[in-house]
């Protein structure tokens, strides 16, 4: 038998699959985050299988005992306190030394935070990267937030409510233009969207008395600055006048600009074509 990989609701019991909920009634045992909060999950949908605990704290002592029984034929689903396991939730470790040991792991897809953030943020999602949480030191927390916003593609994270009003202004003092989107309690009852540049979305957060549930946060990818034909000609013919190789200046002005190297090497070779200097070729 394999091992269940279950995906939980992240807020509304609805959320749960047909699917899903079979598995979770047919196998023999689950192990979870939280044994009173999954309770409350399965008692609504009649499962019976006695739960034990896989957390951040016992994952590693737990891993080898769940190899074990899912080789002797044992079948065991793994869920979360909500949502997809593995996904900055414990379940990896297990995994991984499941697949080392040739061992059958199967997914039961459903809810996950990051998804269904992504499906309403109106976000670009044809690429995005996920960072899980933000770190929570000082010097970690800038330097990562620094390279999220360097970064052209769309950044999505989670952070506590205690957290969120101080990495907005930190995100906000490095470039307060850009734009975020957050949402608070995906698929509950008081479920909400802020969207807006970032000192605006900092702003309405930090004028509240509290911040409370789980939160989702997506920051837009940089801009690219389109460059041109006019002024990266002009580029060209001022470099080309110079002792510079075409080579060279290809490299430079595609790093600089964000055009292909292969049309600025042509550009120049055509510019210094029409106006050599003293003779020289410079390849």
């Amino acid at each position: 038998m394999p091992l269940y990989v279950v995906a939980t609701p992240i807020g509304n019991l609805e959320d749960l699959t047909p699917r899903a909920a079979r598995v979770l009634r047919e196998v023999e045992c689950i192990y979870c985050e939280d044994t009173r909060h999954s309770r409350r999950l399965l008692d609504s949908i009649g499962v019976r299988a006695p739960l034990r605990t896989l957390h951040d704290h016992n994952e590693d002592r737990q891993t080898h005992a769940i190899a074990d029984e899912v080789a002797a034929g044992k079948s065991i689903a793994l869920i979360s306190d909500a949502g997809t396991p593995c996904i900055s939730d414990p379940g990896f470790v297990v995994v991984r030394e499941l697949r080392r040991r040739g061992l059958p792991v199967v997914s039961i897809p459903g809810c996950s935070a990051v998804i269904a953030f992504l499906a309403a943020a109106g976000l670009p999602t044809d690429t995005f990267q996920f960072v899980g949480f933000a770190p929570r030191k000082h010097q970690a927390r800038q330097d990562a937030i620094a390279a999220w916003l360097s970064s052209s593609t769309p950044t999505v994270l989670y952070e506590s409510p205690n957290r969120i009003v101080e990495l907005l202004a930190v995100v906000a003092a490095m470039e307060s233009s850009r734009q975020v989107v957050v949402a608070r309690e995906l698929t509950k009852l008081h479920e909400e969207w802020i969207h807006g540049d970032a000192a605006h979305v900092h702003d309405v957060l930090a004028a509240r008395d509290s911040i409370k549930g789980e939160i989702v946060m997506g920051i837009a990818g940089r801009a690219e600055v389109q460059t041109s034909d006019d002024e990266l000609q002009g580029w060209v013919e001022a470099l080309s006048a110079t002792e510079l190789r075409t080579k060279q200046i290809a490299t430079l002005l595609s790093e600089r600009l964000r055009v292909p190297a292969d049309d600025v090497y042509r550009r120049v070779v055509d510019t210094r074509a029409r106006t050599p200097l003293d003779g020289n070729e410079r390849s």
